[in-house]
């Protein structure tokens, strides 16, 4: 094995007073997706104080391992994390960067500060160390000094200056770091775009690595609210376990960390409602694609196992377009409901109804009992629109039109002629005010794709391929 001498230097000076067992390194590998997964990550005795892992080092039993060919940082964080001076001293000299850091965005100075070594921590504030260097969780010099109990250390870093961010638990923060979820995300890796204009509690653009993702951030006031927090804990558990190609795909979520935030796949091309304001009346084959996306999506919804999954807000703004072309499904988990039997349900929280929603099912819209089908109402609706180019008794308002068709249990008509028969009698089997009227999803499927085969047969003028299936 070839050692670097100046690591040599270290090694020599820390077996000469007989404190070399303390030395302990671990190595482990990126997740396999991080660009910079083929980079080597060490630990050196203490962690950051916000590292939810806390990751530690090897027994004291071990032999330790040092790695071939050490850049000239890990040689500085290695010399700091023994209490060098000399050694560190060297390194500075030879225009290694005081500030540089590893993998965890760790520097000397959170080194040195989390093992109290004192001297060093001196040196390197003299070489102009940037005393408020934040690691990848948040942590700085001085908070590890303060969690370790190193206050000599902890005091020098105030009286420079040095700032502790303030930590503040969540309503999910974990007792244990190894209960912390796999799902959680470090927050510093997100970057919101504050200037979208978009309301906390929605969906907006954030970049996640580099990636367009689309985040829910829990409101401000939330934190106190029991119900509130209850909502996004049911909404994180839903995304969980929900995987098909016409649902939204779940991406993580900050838990351990305020804000706390649930993450998502992010669709450039928007999503239905804007679609269908722009392009009116949808093209017979469109109609039907999408008709077929979104009972698709929904079907899955409704068949999880052990419990299904009941949308009560499917509306085409919760409804994505991916750069494909097809629609996935989003905005479920929202609402929390009393299990009445296996497929029944009540709203725990009738007062959380937006009767301005056109798409509510008259049982929801009412504080009723309700099932599955309560969702395959709201699909009649947006097939209807789809078909007809607007939304139900336009130009009346939404909330005269809820309660037409919730209260009075009218029906918007059917104006267009030119979609066949058994679909328009498919929509209206759909928005039966009657949910045992009304077919399942899996139903819908089926009729659908027979739909779709008349229609090549009788030769329609909209005719298409079927290349989903």
């Amino acid at each position: 094995m070839t050692i670097p001498s100046q690591l040599k230097r270290g090694i020599s000076r820390q077996f000469s007073t007989g404190s070399m067992k303390n030395v302990k390194f671990s190595l482990k590998r990126q997740n396999s997706l991080d660009p910079r997964a083929k980079t080597l990550r060490f630990s050196f005795g203490r962690q950051s104080s916000l590292d939810p892992i806390r990751r530690s080092s090897a027994g004291d039993d071990e032999l330790m391992s040092v790695p071939e060919n050490l850049d000239s940082t890990m040689q500085l964080l290695f010399m700091a994390s023994q209490g060098d001076v000399d050694g560190v001293a060297e390194l500075l000299d030879d225009d290694v960067d005081v500030n540089s850091i590893d993998l965890d965005g760790r520097t000397a100075l959170h080194i040195a500060a989390c093992e109290g070594h004192t001297d060093v921590v001196e040196l390197l504030l003299s070489r102009k160390a940037n005393i408020d260097a934040r690691d990848r969780w948040g942590s700085t010099a001085a908070a590890d000094a303060k969690y370790y109990g190193n206050f000599e250390v902890y005091n020098i870093l105030r009286a420079r200056g040095a700032k502790t961010p303030k930590i503040r638990k969540t309503p999910m923060t974990v007792a244990n770091p190894r209960e912390v979820p796999e799902y959680e995300l470090n927050p510093l890796e997100l970057h919101v775009r504050k200037s979208d204009g978009i309301t906390k509690g929605t969906y907006q653009v954030a970049k996640w690595n580099g990636t367009k993702v689309s985040v829910k951030i829990l409101d401000k006031d939330g934190y106190t609210d029991p119900e509130y927090i209850n909502a996004f804990k049911n909404e994180l558990t839903i995304l969980e376990k929900v995987r098909h190609p016409n649902v939204i795909q779940f991406v993580g979520a900050v838990t351990q960390n305020i804000p706390m935030m649930i993450v998502t796949e992010y669709h450039t091309r928007g999503d239905l409602e804007t679609y269908l304001k722009r392009k009116g009346r949808l093209s017979l084959s469109k109609a039907l694609k999408f008709a077929l996306d979104i009972a698709r999506g929904m079907s899955y919804l409704h068949e999880c196992k052990p419990d299904p999954v009941i949308h009560c807000d499917l509306k085409p703004k919760n409804i994505l377009l991916d750069s494909a072309g097809h629609l996935k499904v989003s905005g479920f988990g929202v609402f929390r409901m009393s299990t009445i039997s296996p497929d029944k349900a009540k709203l725990l929280q009738p007062e959380v109804i937006d009767h301005c929603n056109l798409y509510m099912a008259p049982e929801i819209y009412n504080d009723e009992i309700f099932e599955k089908r309560a969702d395959v109402y709201s699909f009649g609706l947006i097939a209807y629109e789809m078909v007809e180019g607007v939304q139900p008794f336009q130009p009346k308002s939404p909330e005269e039109a809820v309660r037409l068709m919730c209260v009075e249990g009218k029906r918007p008509k059917h104006k267009s002629k030119s979609y066949p028969s058994d679909l328009i009698e498919l929509i209206e089997q759909c928005w039966s005010p009657k949910y045992d009227s009304r077919p399942s999803f899996a139903e819908v499927i089926v009729r659908l794709d027979k739909i779709i085969l008349n229609c090549n047969k009788q030769g329609w003028k909209d005719t298409f391929k079927l290349p989903w299936k």
